[in-house]
């Protein structure tokens, strides 16, 4: 079967159709960024005029995340980190320290669940920058790539700023932040030019302030896992936070009758075999929540919600049974109400 490339795009901010003496959205974006899809809805009374120049400045927030975290591009800042063949500290932005420091953060909290080291396997996998590959790869050359795996080989030093690494052929990989962290800085920028009714949602991966179009919560659908039809499994109602999903398929390939998932467990250096679908996670940061929703993702149907409910996360978890998909959900998911 070829391999299936498709973005996972898990989450869609319900459209509502407006009528009598409800709002509807005065304003809205839409277009590419790193890769996949951008939506920014701003919500206004009637006749309020949005500046020109929120557009542009939602399109430099957008292109500097991904000039600075994009591993596509050969002119990102991340790039460059990669391919420098030092184990000395390197001057590095404030901001890809920052958002480097971040990320580490979690994949210290989940125990290397999330890595942003994973990347050799990633890219071994078929799932990465390079090559796109339609079979498991070797054992030595799985064995070689995990020696490049781990997220203790990476240092931050962001009051210089700078950053290093333990192996000079270690490779960073910022997929599952850097969506989430542009969804926060564009954002803040709304937040900062006094939009409080807005909704920002990269790849699947969004913030909500305020409102809808009919003033209540917005109207967040958690896809099902299902690789032929996208219909909701399930429709929260959330405000001023943000929401991602992690599902195991959208992408993948499959070999000799089995799926191969694009979410690799930095672990085992294979992607994840379990019974576990998706994980959505509401956080907010939307660069945290995508990070978290990976790591539980990774962790599985027991240790995920295990994990989930000991920080304190608001998470629901759809597992495969043998005919159904079972929901399981934290106590702080259980607690969003409308």
């Amino acid at each position: 079967m070829p391999r299936v490339r498709a973005s996972c795009i898990a989450l869609v901010a319900l459209a509502l159709s407006a009528c009598g003496d409800q709002r509807a959205p005065s304003w809205e974006l839409t277009g590419s960024t790193m890769g996949t899809t951008f939506s920014v809805v701003l919500v206004a009374p009637s006749g309020s005029a949005v500046p020109a120049s929120v557009e542009t400045r939602i399109h430099e927030a957008l292109d500097e995340v991904d000039r600075l975290a994009s591993t596509w591009r050969a002119d990102s800042e991340l790039t460059a980190f990669n391919t420098a063949k030092s184990t000395d500290w390197l001057p590095v932005s404030a901001a890809f320290c920052d958002m480097l420091e971040q990320a580490l953060d979690v994949a210290r909290e989940t125990g290397g669940a999330f890595d942003v080291t994973v990347g050799p396997l990633v890219n071994l996998w078929g799932f990465g920058p390079g090559r796109i590959v339609d079979e498991p790869p070797a054992d030595d050359l799985l064995e070689a790539a995990r020696q490049l795996v781990g997220f203790e080989g990476i240092s931050t030093d962001c009051a210089l700023p700078a950053a290093r690494k333990r192996d000079a052929d270690m490779y960073v990989d910022l997929s599952g932040w850097a969506k989430g962290y542009a969804v926060d800085q564009v954002a803040q920028l709304l937040a900062d030019d006094g939009f409080a009714d807005f909704m920002v949602e990269i790849g699947g991966e969004l913030r909500v302030g305020g409102h809808n179009a009919e003033g209540r919560n917005w109207a967040i659908a958690v896809e099902a896992p299902a690789t032929d039809r996208r219909v909701a499994q399930r429709v929260v109602r959330v405000s001023d936070t943000s929401v991602a999903t992690s599902g195991d398929y959208r992408n993948y390939f499959e070999f000799e009758g089995r799926m191969y998932s694009h979410t690799i467990d930095p672990r085992t250096g294979r992607p994840v075999a379990h019974r576990l679908a998706s994980v959505t996670v509401v956080d907010d940061s939307a660069a945290r929540a995508d990070a978290l929703a990976t790591a539980l993702l990774v962790l599985g149907p027991e240790e995920g919600p295990a994990l989930a409910e000991s920080l304190g996360v608001a998470a629901y978890f759809l597992v495969r049974d043998t005919d159904a998909i079972r929901e399981k959900t934290t106590t702080g998911f259980d607690r969003l109400r409308e």
